[in-house]
């Protein structure tokens, strides 16, 4: 739900998820609020009750809108995206994902919308930080992004998505590509021997090292007690000596 539609569509209907489309894996609309409004002037917002500066997203045309998705694709789950909202992680993804074949953003702008359509119609509210967007399209885009590759059949394999950053609370290893040197930099030698097993050691390693560095806050919720773990914790400290 965004007064932006084509933009949104656009977007989402390139790469990987318009190619999802394309073989019917998922579907992705975006619905212009300003369609279901009752008035000849298309209005969707007005003044603040209170006071203040700015407008706010009225609560009717909102609620047209939404019926409207609801009474032809059926119950969904209602997001706002929200600066008021939860954090959005890797998790919630996961759990969108897995919990629910139908949802419905909501993309907010000016002021926010009225308090009474979130009241009535929204399940939950999403942030995706501790900023604020002119409005809520960025954010419905990086979730809908999020969500989607993760529906089966989307990416080609799980393990395009189990191995990158936030899966199981770690960030993804470096990796690299052609040439094996590039301004005078080389490719680490493990990563051309062919060795699987020590490959995955040392990508293990390397996720190990950078969440600790860049994001302690992950790194002290990571269950590093197995015996692979602790040979890796044990390899880096003689490393860092």
């Amino acid at each position: 739900m965004t007064l932006f539609d084509l933009t949104v569509g656009d977007v989402l209907s390139e790469s990987i998820l318009g190619r999802a489309q394309e073989r019917d894996i998922l579907r992705i609309e975006a619905h212009q609020i300003r369609d279901y409004t009752l008035n000849k002037q298309k209005q969707v917002d007005d003044y603040p009750y209170g006071g203040g500066h700015g407008a706010v997203m009225q609560a009717d045309p909102l609620y047209q809108c939404w019926k409207h998705i609801v009474d032809t694709y059926g119950p969904g789950h209602t997001i706002y995206m929200s600066p008021c909202g939860t954090t959005f992680r890797q998790a919630d993804a996961k759990r969108l994902a897995a919990d629910y074949d139908h949802l419905i953003l909501v993309c907010g702008h000016y002021e926010g919308i009225d308090q009474r359509f979130i009241d009535e119609c929204v399940d939950e509210e999403i942030s995706l930080g501790d900023f604020v967007l002119t409005g809520g399209e960025i954010a419905a885009m990086a979730v809908s992004d999020a969500v989607c590759r993760l529906v089966p059949g989307v990416l080609s394999d799980p393990e395009c998505f189990q191995d990158e950053s936030f899966w199981d609370g770690m960030l993804e290893y470096p990796q690299y590509s052609r040439p094996e040197e590039w301004h005078g930099r080389k490719v680490p030698p493990i990563l051309l021997s062919g060795n699987h097993a020590k490959v995955a050691a040392w990508r293990r390693k390397q996720s190990i090292l950078r969440t600790r560095q860049r994001r302690p806050d992950l790194y002290e919720k990571l269950d590093l007690s197995s015996k692979q773990d602790q040979k890796l914790l044990q390899e880096l400290e003689s490393e860092s000596l």
